[in-house]
C-alpha cells in the first residue's frame, strides 16, 4: 500500500514540475497582472484536473481518448487557445504598448507596463487545463496503473486526481511565490515587456507542439 502511494506521488510529481502550458500561462498572468491573479489561474488549472477526473471516472475521457475525431478536436481547440493566450501577450508587450498606471497600494509586479489580460484568471486556467486531451490519455491510461489495488477502483482513482491536484497547486503555488520574490527585477518596465514576449512566444510554441503531437 505505502510502496503505491510513495510510486504514485514520486510519477505525479515529476509530472507536475515539468514545465509546460500550465507554467507558462502561469508565467503570464504574474507579469502581466501580479501574483494574485496567478494564484487565481493556479486554481482554475487544479479545477480542470478535478473536471478531467470526474470525466473519467464517468467514461467519457475513455471515449474522447478512443476516438481519434473527438481527441484532435479538443486537440485543436486547446492549441488554438495557446496561440491565442501567446499572441494576446505578444501583442500586449509589444514596444508601442501603453504603460498603465498601478492601482493605489500595488507594485510594479501587479502590472505596471503594458495591458493587464481581460477574462477571469480562473477561467483561463480551467479553460487552458480542460482543453487538453493528453490529460484524458494519462487519466484513462496510465493513472489507473498507480492505484493501490486493495481499494475499490472509483475510491482509488478520486484519491489519485485529487494528489494530482493537490500537486499541481503546490508547485504552481510556489512558483508564483518564487515569481513574487523578484518584484524588483520585475517591476523594470524593460524586463517586463522582455519576458512578456518570451512567455508569449512559449505559449505560441507550445501551441503549436500540441497541434502537430501525435496521441
Amino acid at each position: 500500500m505505502l510502496t503505491h502511494v510513495a510510486a504514485a506521488v514520486g510519477v505525479l510529481g515529476l509530472l507536475t514540475v515539468v514545465p509546460g502550458p500550465d507554467m507558462a500561462v502561469v508565467t503570464r498572468r504574474a507579469l502581466s497582472a501580479g501574483p494574485a491573479d496567478a494564484l487565481r489561474t493556479v486554481g482554475g488549472i487544479a479545477t480542470g484536473l478535478l473536471v478531467w477526473g470526474a470525466l473519467t471516472m464517468a467514461g467519457l475521457a475513455a471515449v474522447l481518448a478512443a476516438s481519434p475525431s473527438a481527441y484532435l478536436t479538443v486537440k485543436l481547440l486547446g492549441a488554438g487557445y495557446l496561440v491565442f493566450l501567446g499572441a494576446q501577450a505578444l501583442w500586449q508587450n509589444r514596444p508601442a504598448a501603453p504603460a498603465i498606471a498601478t492601482r493605489p497600494g500595488s507594485t510594479g509586479a501587479r502590472g505596471s507596463t503594458g495591458a493587464r489580460p481581460t477574462g477571469s484568471p480562473w477561467r483561463t486556467g480551467l479553460v487552458s487545463n480542460v482543453l487538453n486531451p493528453k490529460i484524458a490519455v494519462f487519466y484513462t491510461g496510465l493513472l489507473p496503473t498507480l492505484a493501490p489495488p486493495r481499494l475499490p477502483a472509483t475510491l482509488a482513482m478520486t484519491l489519485l486526481v485529487l494528489l494530482h491536484a493537490a500537486l499541481t497547486l503546490a508547485w504552481l503555488g510556489s512558483y508564483v511565490f518564487l515569481l513574487s520574490k523578484g518584484e524588483r527585477t520585475l517591476e523594470k518596465p524593460r524586463i517586463r515587456r522582455a519576458l512578456g514576449r518570451t512567455t508569449g512566444v512559449v505559449l505560441i510554441g507550445l501551441g503549436l507542439a500540441v497541434a502537430t503531437a501525435s496521441v
